[in-house]
């Protein structure tokens, strides 16, 4: 990790530290829980439509995802997600390959890191756009219209898609789970200890599995030449 990602992820933690002791965050977050579950079975489908839009906007989507697990829990909270971050990447992908491929053409325009990701598409789509969604290098709201570009198919990019974003989906939404427990004093009782205890082996079992898998990705685009340093995927600055 460099020095920019450590100022990042000190800097984030402060807000957050701020947030819990200076404002309301718990009656926040009760509230926006009362709201959602008070729509029922549309709850669900709100919080999906809600993740399509800001897909499709280019609104990265960790914050909604650790929101997802602390509203609707593990289970749901991931299926919810699941269903909402392919929905927006299929959208948005879509978009690319007709009313947006002008724009998205100037934006990819003198990247090195998508040329050398169209040219490993060009070989084997299948696998690349899998290892590009496990590998944390290329941000997942801007590759969807990235990949759009390129010659994968519509059915190979939705299953990889929907493959490679579930270590990292299961793991927000755990914390987000963590979290929303600790809001609502979820599990206080004569068992809380031993719960708690069972949550944090789960999510630390998680991130290990997550690690290693983003390790292997990189390692494999490594191995396919494409660049996976932290020049992320961003728009040309001519566009």
């Amino acid at each position: 990790m460099n020095k920019r990602k450590i100022i990042w992820v000190v800097l984030v933690l402060a807000v957050v530290g701020i947030g819990f002791l200076f404002l309301p965050v718990k009656s926040w977050a009760m509230a926006l829980q009362t709201w959602i579950q008070g729509l029922g079975y549309f709850g669900p489908v709100v919080f999906i439509l809600l993740y399509v839009v800001a897909t499709v906007f280019l609104i990265p989507g960790s914050a909604l995802t650790l929101v997802a697990g602390a509203i609707f829990g593990l289970w749901l909270g991931a299926a919810t997600v699941i269903v909402g971050a392919n929905l927006g990447a299929l959208t948005s992908f879509l978009l690319a390959k007709t009313k947006l491929r002008d724009n998205v053409r100037e934006w990819a325009k003198g990247n090195p890191k998508f040329a050398a990701l169209d040219r490993a598409i060009g070989q084997n789509g299948f696998k690349m756009v899998l290892l590009t969604r496990l590998s944390p290098a290329f941000p997942f709201t801007l590759l969807n219209y990235f990949l759009g570009l390129t010659s994968v198919p519509v059915g190979a990019y939705v299953l990889a898609n929907f493959l490679g974003m579930l270590p990292a989906t299961f793991m927000y939404v755990y914390f987000g789970s963590l979290a929303g427990d600790t809001i609502t004093g979820a599990g206080s009782g004569s068992a809380s200890v031993l719960q708690w205890g069972l949550k944090i082996v789960g999510l630390l079992a998680t991130i290990v599995v997550v690690v290693f898998v983003t390790n292997m990705a990189r390692k494999a685009m490594a191995a396919a030449d494409i660049p996976t340093d932290d020049d992320k995927l961003k728009p040309s600055e001519a566009a």
